[in-house]
């Protein structure tokens, strides 16, 4: 079919010819009118060829782990999260004059192993460094004699320090493989990766909790010089969902080598989130920073709403304001806190207190006299690295046959792999049919009641009990679940006591089914005559009413052969 701005041409062609006689004038209308259309044809035509591809999220990730060590990365003071206020402040973590650092080597050790779980080049050599900036609760600035909550004058203008690495960090050049759920039905797992640029040691800051009825800032500084692990991920990933899956698989292999406790609500795992917008094969657009999630929940929705917001500010015209900000839970929104156009100059130097960092490959590559106790030697780490939770999720697959999205809800779920593990050694069942107890019943319970796998009332062996009656015959899969709720609401009492006080048990008695089943025939003939017309599917509906009669206790299989009998 020829395209309407082409019949329209030859049409004013055929009526140029017919006006030419009665009105020469016209033709000069018409003309113009036949090349406007054609001209915003080709306009019309141009801009759907050119119409500029759809704008995409990227994100990147600089992640703050504080390592699970029981003392600070550069002295002596005890780490806990739960101590009074300013407790566990050394003078060297107060900046007294004259206190120096001493490394921690169990700190050392742990971005090591993290660096080698992550598939990064360890540095033999590496280098602390100063990077000056104002902070009221920065230690080089807040005064070293506090007593109980201290306040601080938050625009004085002392200048102060923290000790991180900046010139060469003690891992580089790594990568993160994380799962997601995907497809139609979210059961698909798909895997992506992320660059890790590095990871370097540093030392944690105080905390100021800001008092706005009196306005004041009250400073703790527990926390102030607890070693920490930055972790720098390249912009690898385009949204919320995906940044989230890679947040919740560093957590599972940071919690895996023990090298941090990854408790996000107790600021152990921190996430800022740098997030921009372009075209697919533009360059990056202007990026915004959003500091410090505390929740891998409110990492998916505090990146999907910044992306959304750049959307929204360029397709109004404006311009992506390149920013810190900060993301409110309450609101979902997130808010600015700062702007970032202007260069912040660090005034970074090397750390004169302290030497380069040294570790060696193994313990041939020891100098003579120094005693292998006191080295960090990354053979010795490597070979004390865990199951990592990629390779658990293939072990589970390839030992118990179930799902790749089975392995994947287990794994994520802390505490549910030893669970489920402990279970299948106590039961006769088949891993598919438990795996199905545990990650929908269990979990789905778990969920609800918003409680931890260890929390659970019903232990594994209790589990397996009730999978094994199942199994032998004793109940039925909808009177087991009843049990399974009764077992859930009173932990005391087994799941053989359960069945024999409520006479759950499964009624096998031929001569009691036969009656049943003849009383359900007899009470829905037009069912009985839709089965015999060749609809077997009606069939199921006829068990369900037995089974209704019986409370769930039906043996299905004979109730199945007695209806087939009396329908056929």
């Amino acid at each position: 079919m020829a395209p309407p701005f082409n019949v329209a041409s030859e049409l004013l062609h055929n009526m140029n010819k017919q006006i030419s006689v009665l009105c020469p004038k016209a033709l000069c209308v018409i003309g113009r009118i036949c090349t406007t259309s054609s001209r915003w044809h080709s306009q019309q035509h141009s801009r759907l060829k050119s119409a500029p591809q759809q704008l995409v999220g990227v994100v990147g990730l600089e992640i703050h782990a504080q390592i699970n060590s029981n003392t600070k990365l550069f002295s002596g003071s005890p780490v806990n999260f739960s101590a009074p206020p300013n407790s566990l402040v050394s003078f060297f973590d107060g900046s007294l004059p004259g206190t120096l650092p001493v490394l921690n080597r169990r700190c050392v050790e742990a971005a090591v192993m993290t660096g080698l779980a992550l598939n990064c080049t360890i540095n033999r050599k590496s280098f602390f460094d100063r990077k000056h900036y104002f902070y009221a609760d920065l230690p080089k600035i807040a005064s070293p004699l506090l007593d109980s909550f201290s306040t601080v004058d938050t625009h004085s203008g002392t200048a102060g320090y923290q000790i991180t690495q900046h010139r060469q960090p003690i891992a580089v050049e790594g990568i993160l493989t994380y799962s997601l759920l995907g497809g139609k039905k979210m059961s698909q797992v798909i895997r992506k990766s992320v660059h890790i640029k590095q990871i370097q040691l540093e030392q944690d800051s105080g905390k100021s909790l800001h008092d706005d009825t009196h306005s004041q800032t009250l400073i703790d500084l527990n926390r102030a010089g607890v070693g920490l692990m930055e972790l720098v991920m390249e912009p690898d990933m385009s949204c919320g969902e995906e940044a989230a899956a890679a947040v919740r698989e560093l957590q599972l292999i940071l919690q895996a080598l023990g090298t941090c406790q990854g408790n996000m609500s107790e600021g152990q795992l921190r996430v800022d989130a740098n997030v921009s917008v372009h075209r697919p094969g533009e360059p990056f657009g202007v990026r915004t920073e959003v500091k410090n999630i505390n929740s891998i929940r409110y990492v998916a929705r505090a990146i999907d709403y910044e992306i959304q917001r750049q959307i929204s500010v360029l397709q109004r015209g404006g311009m992506v304001q390149n920013e810190t900000r900060a993301y409110d839970s309450k609101s979902g929104e997130t808010m600015p806190m700062r702007d970032k156009e202007g260069l912040q100059d660090y005034r970074f130097m090397p750390e004169p207190n302290l030497p380069p960092l040294i570790v060696y490959e193994d313990d041939a590559s020891l100098p003579t006299g120094i005693d292998a106790c006191q080295a960090v030697v990354v053979q010795k780490i490597r070979e004390e690295l865990p199951e990592l939770p990629s390779v658990k999720r293939d072990r589970l697959v390839q030992t118990y046959g179930i799902l790749p999205e089975h392995s994947f809800t287990l794994v994520n779920e802390e505490g549910l792999v030893e669970y489920f593990e402990a279970v299948m050694k106590a039961t006769k069942k088949e891993p598919r049919k438990v795996i199905g107890w545990v990650t929908n019943e269990l979990l789905g319970q778990l969920k609800q009641q918003d409680m931890s796998v260890s929390q659970s009332p019903i232990s594994p062996p209790a589990l397996a009990e009730l999978l094994d009656l199942q199994e032998a015959g004793h109940i039925s899969s909808s009177a087991a679940k009843q049990v399974f709720q009764e077992m859930w609401r009173s932990s005391s009492k087994t799941a053989l006591q359960i069945i024999q006080e409520q006479d759950l048990g499964l009624v096998s008695d031929t001569a009691q089914l036969h009656s049943i089943c003849q009383k359900v025939v007899d009470s829905h003939p037009d069912e009985v005559q839709a089965i015999k017309n060749g609809n077997k599917k009606v069939l199921n509906k006829l068990m369900g009413m037995v089974q209704k009669e019986t409370k769930g206790r039906a043996d299905p299989v004979l109730v199945r052969t007695i209806l087939q009998e009396k329908t056929s």
